[in-house]
């Protein structure tokens, strides 16, 4: 999977189609990603002899070739993995040849 947590994506498909947010979850035997602000589901909680009945809002995950990585311009764009000139393999955009740069935050 070429999406890693901390990426910020844009959305290309489905009901929440042209939003941007970074990757929460990950889960690659499923091909899916949880992005942080899209397609948030309402899930009701019972109640039970020591608290009420809530419903909580949150993230759902879908299927990750729904989204694109956004570069430093704003632009999405595939992602493809090279050798730099050290022989390290790396991220890079397919539109603008940059590197994609790996100082993201796991939360």
């Amino acid at each position: 999977m070429r999406i890693k947590v901390g990426d910020e994506v844009l959305v290309i498909s489905g009901k929440d189609s042209g939003k941007k947010g970074s990757v929460i979850a990950l889960n690659s035997s499923k091909n899916t990603v949880t992005v942080k602000g899209v397609n948030i589901i309402t899930k009701h909680i019972k109640k039970t002899s020591e608290r009420a009945g809530e419903r909580v809002e949150k993230e759902a995950p879908f299927n990750a070739s729904n989204v694109m990585v956004v570069d430093s311009e704003g632009k999405a764009s595939r992602i493809k993995y090279v050798f730099d000139k050290s022989g390290k393999k790396v991220r890079e955009f397919v539109t603008t040849g940059k590197t994609v740069s790996e100082n993201f935050t796991k939360s």
